[in-house]
């Protein structure tokens, strides 16, 4: 075997044919890391057919190294000609170069059971390579990997995995995305650092019955963890979570660390640490939590989470307002019906007159790029980047595939109305804001205001709704939803959506209402779940006041779709990667989704040069059909234009999170708002 690194990314180079191996001990000197697995980067030059493995501790890219060390050219003059470089290497048929990474795996041996290495080699996730160049590419790694190390390919996307569908496994094995990341024992979910108390619940059973409650300072380790778990440390999920349940939203709102460990309840019972003080932290690219013990806090941890902030809310707008039809409101109406409210009115406006912000994310420069329309214009199939041309296509895209479900908005002052209109509840709340005075103790006031909010909303529920409050909803939807015969009531209150304060899955949403009488029962649910105890301890906590606080609710036609999720603008996975967008589907409700009960299907999809690839199966048995794929990355493209029309400014990079459904190839959009990430 020949290696020749006198500099830094020098490659080990063979000449096809010259029976030189990788070997375990090289790919160790070679590999970098990423996402916790050793790799190695390779090119394939057919011209002068060699193969290279490219010293890539630094993470050099492909495209760098061909043209510094191969064709002998300048970062500069690379970058003058990078798109039509990108084409020749990632969608030229007769193209030159194969582009790929070899990834270091490990595994139970299925007969000896133990731990056995394994490596799976993946294209870049934009390549088009088809079946035989697939095949070609395969086998040109097979012949100069050492043969006692199995190789498996690894589709990259989608395209691909169809195409090794025809092939053979005797001839190429191949590992998918999702069997990996299904594998995984370790994924990081929100970096970071605390210092607290471990408490291990081994089921939800035993979370229940626990009668020491959790504190702010305490580090929960479950399989599963609850959403109604309070403001905490940290968290540590025993099984496989997605990145979008309510849970790990909030976490990721709390800023603290956050990750999934398979086998970390037994790892801490043979450490004893169960019930002691330690040191966690969570590193995206690490390969395992670190949870070693520490000195209990000095002040007995009386103090308030390091992390709380004040939180600022604008004034509500409490002055008469009539309930309103959701297609006439703005983004500045939520001063008087909440955030919520007033994104799903903002994107009714936007489906059906579109936006001169919309292309924004695309003019955002990406050095050496100026910016991204080419890309955009090819995703949308037009020829060159024209702006009018551009736009026409996108508002054909809108209209033709996009609606928001009719609705109407009750507003705060409603909600005000009803709720000073029972003299019991007004005495109530004046109870619950004593309460909520300094002066008494963390326990007896915890203990006062639970059985306060418990009754606060036990009036809630059982107050008549007076007359003209009645009539006025009844009228509002007769006018605007005549013919629908099931509704949706859903939360929009001016205490969610905010910086540093997220209250994900923190307020009600009540489905399957099919009478006025059931819409006013779903409306006072929703009202009464601003004053659940877990709502007031986490307004408080975060400095909230309860007097600031209010809740519109949107009462909306409830789509028939089973098939729907949550996507946000963002790559959990890789914060770093601007291309991808990421999905969470189930095909039984996006509840399932959000809430954490299910496992959903988890997919990548490339809002750049196109593309999806399937992250993890869930609880599914098999992935899904290609037609609703092909819909899923028509949605993830018009979320990109989401998430520029609601950027707070012109950088464009604030991500956003919709939950949406689909009904053949119809996308329903339920909800938008902006998306905290643990940065």
């Amino acid at each position: 075997m020949r290696i020749s690194r006198p500099g830094r990314n020098e490659a080990t180079t063979w000449p096809s044919g010259a029976g030189d191996e990788l070997t375990l001990p090289v790919f160790s000197q070679l590999a970098g890391t990423v996402g916790g697995y050793p790799y190695v980067k390779i090119v394939i030059d057919r011209t002068k057919s060699t193969i290279h493995f490219i010293d890539s501790a630094d993470g050099i890219l492909h495209v760098h190294y061909i043209a510094r060390d191969i064709l002998g050219i300048s970062i500069d003059e690379l970058a003058l000609r990078l798109d039509s470089f990108n084409d020749d290497v990632y969608r030229n048929p007769d193209r030159r170069f194969y582009l790929g990474t070899l990834a270091l795996h490990t595994r139970e041996a299925a007969e000896s059971g133990r731990p056995e290495s394994f490596l799976s080699l993946e294209t870049v996730d934009v390549d088009t390579m088809s079946k035989d160049m697939l095949r070609f590419f395969y086998h040109s790694v097979r012949g100069h990997v050492d043969r006692s190390l199995p190789l498996f390919l690894k589709p990259a996307n989608h395209l691909q995995e169809g195409y090794v569908a025809d092939l053979p496994e005797s001839e190429i094995p191949r590992v998918l995305s999702h069997e990996l990341y299904g594998a995984a024992s370790f994924v990081s979910l929100n970096p970071g650092s605390a210092h607290g108390r471990l408490r291990v619940f081994r089921s939800e059973e035993e979370y229940r019955a626990n009668t020491d409650p959790l504190k702010w300072h305490d580090i929960i380790v479950m399989p599963r963890v609850p959403e109604d778990i309070p403001r905490l440390s940290g968290i540590i999920s025993a099984e496989h979570t997605t990145p979008l349940s309510h849970v790990n939203v909030m976490a990721a709102g709390w800023r603290i660390p956050n990750a999934v460990r398979l086998g970390i309840i037994d790892r801490i019972d043979r450490a004893g640490l169960d019930g002691r003080w330690v040191g966690y932290r969570v590193e995206a690219d690490a390969h395992d939590v670190l949870l070693e013990p520490a000195e209990q806090l000095s002040d007995g941890g009386r103090l308030r989470p390091r992390a709380a902030e004040h939180i600022v809310l604008d004034r509500p707008e409490l002055a008469p307002t009539p309930v309103t039809s959701l297609s006439e409101l703005r983004m500045g109406d939520h001063c008087r019906f909440g955030t919520k409210a007033a994104n799903l009115g903002e994107l009714c406006d936007l489906l059906q007159h579109g936006s001169p912000r919309w292309f924004g994310f695309y003019r955002v420069p990406r050095p050496p790029r100026t910016n991204l329309l080419r890309y955009l214009a090819r995703q949308l199939g037009v020829p060159g980047a024209d702006d009018d041309a551009l736009t026409a296509s996108a508002e054909l895209l809108m209209k033709e595939y996009a609606e928001v479900p009719r609705g109407i908005v009750l507003p705060f002052s409603l909600q005000q109305r009803f709720l000073e209109s029972s003299p019991e509840i007004r005495q109530a709340l004046t109870r619950l804001k004593s309460a909520l005075e300094p002066g008494t103790s963390e326990t007896e006031q915890t203990e006062q205001t639970e059985q306060l909010c418990l009754e606060l909303q036990r009036l809630i529920r059982s107050t008549p709704v007076p007359d003209g409050i009645r009539t006025e909803i009844d009228r509002a939807l007769v006018r605007h939803l005549s013919g629908v015969s099931r509704f949706v009531a859903r939360s929009s209150s001016n205490a969610e959506d905010l910086p540093g304060f997220s209250a994900a899955g923190l307020y009600q949403s009540v489905p399957d209402l099919t009478t006025t009488d059931a819409v006013l029962d779903g409306v006072r649910e929703v009202w009464a779940s601003l004053l659940s105890p877990r709502a007031v301890a986490l307004q408080h906590e975060a400095g909230i006041p309860l007097e600031r606080c209010y809740m519109g609710v949107i009462v909306q036609e409830q789509v028939g779709a089973t098939t729907g999720g949550v996507l946000v603008t963002w790559n959990p996975l890789n914060p770093q990667d601007f291309r991808n967008v990421y999905l969470n589907i189930s095909q039984h409700s996006v509840t399932e989704v959000v809430s954490g009960e299910g496992a959903p299907l988890q997919y990548l999809c490339n809002t750049v040069e196109g593309g999806s690839r399937t992250v993890s199966l869930g609880s599914a048995s098999c992935d899904l059909d290609a037609a609703t794929k092909d819909v899923l990355c028509r949605l993830a493209l018009m979320s990109r234009l989401f998430q520029s029309h609601f950027a707070p400014d012109d950088t464009f990079a604030a991500p956003v999170d919709i939950e949406w459904a689909i009904d053949g190839d119809r996308i329903s959009l339920l909800q938008l708002r902006p998306f905290q990430t643990a940065a």
